[in-house]
This record gives structure tokens, sequence and C-alpha cells, in this order.
């Protein structure tokens, strides 16, 4: 599941990127194979986190596993 990170909280992807040029058809983060396609990643640190992107709007996007 992707979430965005907005300071202290998660939110759906959705609620941001809806009005994202660079999201998909379904307003969703353009997400291929593991990895964000409009944003980058974000260096790791040694923690066992999941990966963290940073999106061309400025947002945190991280894929939790369910």
């Amino acid at each position: 599941m992707l979430v965005m990170l907005i300071e202290d909280r998660m939110v759906q992807p959705k609620t941001v990127c809806q009005s994202c040029p660079m999201a998909s058809q379904s307003g969703l983060p353009r997400w291929n194979r593991g990895r964000l396609r409009c944003g980058h990643l974000i260096e790791q640190s040694l923690r066992e986190d999941p990966p963290q992107y940073e999106c061309t709007m400025g947002f945190r996007v991280a894929e939790l596993s369910e």
C-alpha cells in the first residue's frame, strides 16, 4: 500500500495526487515495479524502514506492507 507522509501523519495518495500533472489518469502516483516514476529515492538510513521517495511536488511517498 502506498502512503504519502505529511509531517506526522499518513494520507492516501489519491487525496494528494489527483491535482498533480505527473499522476496517472486515475489520480495515483506512477508506481511501477516497486519504484516511484514521478519522483526519486531518498537516501536510506541503516534502519530497516521501507524505502521513501520524494515526488515532484515535494511529498514523501512510502510503500508499506499490508
